[in-house]
């Protein structure tokens, strides 16, 4: 360390910063890097899919509950059809784009579980899904119900959700004032058919996932009792994110819409949503640099795997490398620190590298390598990546 004029020294700008590790090994399952790959890709491990999709929707069917996935983790037209073979109900989308994506592509039950704000270019979006497939669509607020009436006027009435909030805070009405919105949609026209909730705090820790699915059961009961008091009767009760599908796939609930447990991420693993074995799809990456002692970089930053990750718990990890994780990330370079007395990857290597969250990731590549248990499958389109309006 370079000393001050003071004689007290200080921190050398140029050296890795200490690294705060997670708290327990994770043992994730190292996944196949194929041989020649151009890094940064995605890898993605085809027989691990298929085994979360039947997983949860065996979880789905015992429990009497329809399955509707999200389709924003994978925004894969060829994901999504496995997902329809396997028994689910439908899909749940978040965006226009995707919504238009998958209804091009054959899919006819499609639930946009957005608090929709229909300007007139996206009313004649929305009327042009409407004509191939069934359309359900998100709803908060006065102001969007009226815009939704006034683009829908004359046509059979637009099936609309409510959205109630569970705890998260993000969007959604107050359970006990869905009757109030469902009763103002339906004097314009609008067709409720029930209420839908997103748990968002069930990812805080190993405790969230059991008391955000106790507010989800909550707030759609309550919601239920509201809409039925103003003589609508919920046909509709939405929740269930990966953390808390398990748990809320109960009644009152009609449905669950999970996204993440298709693929997974050390989200997921951290808060017990999934086993090591069940991550799915990692970042291939490449050391390009190891001129800095305790760490190398490699080559995915923000670009690549997005920003979620913080200094408790870095940014990602590299299976292979024990204790690794990512500690920074610039727009293309990756700070992957190495535990002292753990062997440094040398420049060259291809690590797979671990994301927090899997869903921002996916948005923002092309296309993905296909594999199942070590044999290629091919390379295939993400065909709804970065269909965002």
């Amino acid at each position: 360390m370079p000393a001050s004029s003071a004689g007290v020294t200080t921190p050398d700008p140029a050296a890795p910063t200490t690294p705060v590790l997670p708290p327990a090994p994770l043992g994730v399952v190292t996944p196949t890097i194929p041989p020649g790959v151009v890094t940064p890709a995605i890898l993605l491990d085809l027989a691990i899919v298929d085994s979360n999709i039947a997983r949860m929707q065996d979880l789905a069917l015992t429990a009497g509950v329809a399955l509707r996935p999200h389709v924003k983790t994978h925004k894969s037209l060829a994901i999504g059809r496995r997902q329809i073979e396997a028994g689910a109900a439908g899909i749940t989308a978040g965006t226009m784009g995707e919504v238009e994506a998958f209804a091009a592509a054959g899919f006819d039950d499609i639930f946009f579980a957005y608090t929709v704000f229909a300007t007139r270019a996206r009313v004649e979006r929305l009327r042009r899904v409407r004509e191939v497939a069934r359309l359900r669509v998100g709803l908060d607020s006065r102001p969007a119900a009226e815009a939704l009436a006034a683009g829908f006027a004359g046509l059979d009435p637009l099936e609309v959700v409510i959205e109630v909030d569970c705890g998260a805070h993000r969007c959604g009405v107050p359970p006990e004032a869905a009757g109030e919105l469902g009763a103002y949609a339906r004097s314009l026209g609008l067709l409720p058919v029930g209420a839908f909730t997103y748990p968002g705090h069930g990812d805080l820790d190993r405790d969230a996932p059991a008391r955000a699915s106790g507010d989800e059961i909550a707030a759609l009961t309550t919601a239920a009792d509201a809409l039925r008091a103003e003589g609508i009767e919920a046909t509709v009760l939405s929740g269930g994110s990966t953390p808390t599908s398990a748990l809320s796939a109960r009644r009152p609930l009609t449905e669950i819409r999970p996204g993440e447990y298709v693929y997974n991420d050390l989200g997921k693993l951290r808060v017990g949503a999934c086993g090591p074995a069940d991550l799915a799809c990692f970042v291939a990456a490449t050391v390009v640099s190891d001129a800095v002692p305790g760490q190398v970089i490699v080559d995915v930053g923000t670009k690549a795997l997005g920003r979620e990750g913080s200094v408790e718990r870095g940014y990602g990890t590299a299976p292979t490398v024990a204790g690794a994780v990512l500690t920074k990330l610039n727009e293309y370079h990756g700070y992957l620190a190495i535990p002292t007395g753990v062997r440094r990857p040398a420049v060259g290597d291809v690590l797979a590298i671990a994301p927090n969250h899997v869903c921002p990731v996916v948005n923002l590549f092309d296309d993905m390598l296909v594999h199942a248990a070590g044999r290629p499958v091919g390379r295939w389109p993400i065909d709804a990546r970065g269909h965002l309006s």
